[in-house]
């Protein structure tokens, strides 16, 4: 949740297209912060193994209670 997560010294990112980005960050030790606005979102930020969490805005505190493991392997 935006505000709610010490994310000082992590690269937050708005998406997780910088693929470079997330590579020089994983390989540095440096913990990977992205913010996601959808489940599609989410599920795209947490597929990744260099990003640590995900930050979801304040008004979509309801992507906090996603079932990850039904949204990426279904029912």
């Amino acid at each position: 949740m935006e505000g709610e997560l010490d994310i000082e010294g992590a690269l937050v990112l708005e998406d997780v297209s910088d693929e470079t980005g997330l590579h020089v960050a994983h390989e540095h030790g440096t913990p990977v912060a992205v913010r996601a606005r959808t489940a599609e979102e989410v599920k795209a930020a947490l597929a990744r193994p260099e990003v640590s969490t995900v930050i979801v805005p304040g008004d979509r505190r309801e992507l906090l209670d996603l079932d990850l493991r039904e949204l990426t392997y279904g029912a």
